[in-house]
């Protein structure tokens, strides 16, 4: 195999060797990114890429000295899934320059685009606007103030910024949707516990959630880890969170039990099964063509109002 240093595609004889992947995953901090690394790695084995793998262990650091070594290994291509949006440029020009297309999975960057070939996620935004809807459609008759408890992820991640946004884009319309606190959770089920936990003892109440005295209307939870962390507190308190609407983000299989057992309202899917989509888009660079700037993964949304007998297992 030939690396081309004057642009991002590769070419590949009938006997060269396979394709090498280099891929920086953030760490292994839900079932939900188990999954999203178990597809990655299942894909690769069905179309036989290998793959030099790294888990960063939730540290941007650690992701630069990754990439850096699939530089030197010289790899095929580069997927990583970034921590935060910014600090890349460097190490990137580094890949670019060495010859190394490299695909953003999963979240976002503020990079110059001329450095990455593209990228393969969940689309936030709209995530962020089906919860929205969900609450919107749940409260239609209510005539009071909804108040609204967000419970966001990591700091400076691109998901965050766009749940949060495609939330805000749609209780805008009306303006009884007041979001009275949003917390970060750094997408931890510990940081779920210990927010509703801090919640709950501030409080002193048993009848559901308050934040500064003021009654938690809705809970709107950027993934599920945070989420099953909120009800282990709710559960350990014996607090009663019957009329708190509470939406998730993700939709691991213990989040769907929660829903069916009327724990949940809504929980809005984040597919992690990007690798077969992933794979597809590491041949095409290595045949030399060019990509899509943005390949969503397709995802649904459960509710409440949902026929749960039609429900498939969801393997994570």
């Amino acid at each position: 195999m030939t690396k081309n240093k004057n642009n991002t595609s590769h070419t590949k004889n009938e006997n060269s060797e396979k394709l090498i992947l280099g891929f920086s995953q953030i760490g292994s901090e839900s079932a939900w990114r188990t999954r999203n690394t178990q597809s990655i790695f299942e894909a690769a084995a069905e179309n036989d890429i290998q793959i030099i793998f790294d888990d960063a262990q939730q540290k941007q650091e650690n992701q630069l000295k990754a990439i850096r070594s699939f530089i030197v290994y010289q790899v095929d291509v580069i997927a990583f899934v970034p921590i935060v949006e910014d600090g890349w440029d460097n190490v990137l020009t580094e890949a670019k320059d060495a010859g190394i297309p490299v695909i953003l999975v999963d979240r976002q960057i503020n990079a110059d685009p001329s450095l990455y070939a593209g990228f393969l996620g969940e689309d936030g935004l709209e995530e962020g606007r089906r919860a929205a809807r969900f609450l919107l459609n749940k409260c239609r008759n209510r005539t009071g103030t909804v108040s609204i408890y967000e419970m966001s992820g990591t700091e400076n991640s691109s998901v965050v910024r766009d749940r949060a946004k495609g939330f805000r884009e749609i209780i805008a319309s009306d303006p009884k949707f007041q979001i009275i606190h949003s917390e970060d959770g750094d997408f931890l089920r510990s940081r779920g516990k210990e927010i509703a936990e801090n919640l709950i003892t501030s409080s002193c109440r048993k009848d559901g959630l308050y934040y500064e005295g003021q009654k938690i209307d809705a809970v709107y939870s950027h993934n599920d880890s945070m989420t099953l962390g909120m009800l282990d507190s709710i559960e350990n308190y014996k607090v009663y969170t019957g009329n708190t609407i509470i939406i998730s983000v993700d939709a691991e299989q213990k989040s769907i039990d929660a829903l069916q057992a009327g724990k949940l309202n809504c929980v809005v899917e984040c597919n992690p099964n990007l690798g077969p989509k992933l794979m597809e888009l590491v041949k095409d660079i290595a045949e030399g063509k060019t990509i899509p700037r943005v390949t969503y993964n397709s995802e649904t949304m459960f509710t409440e109002n949902d026929d749960f007998s039609t429900y498939q297992p969801r393997g994570y």
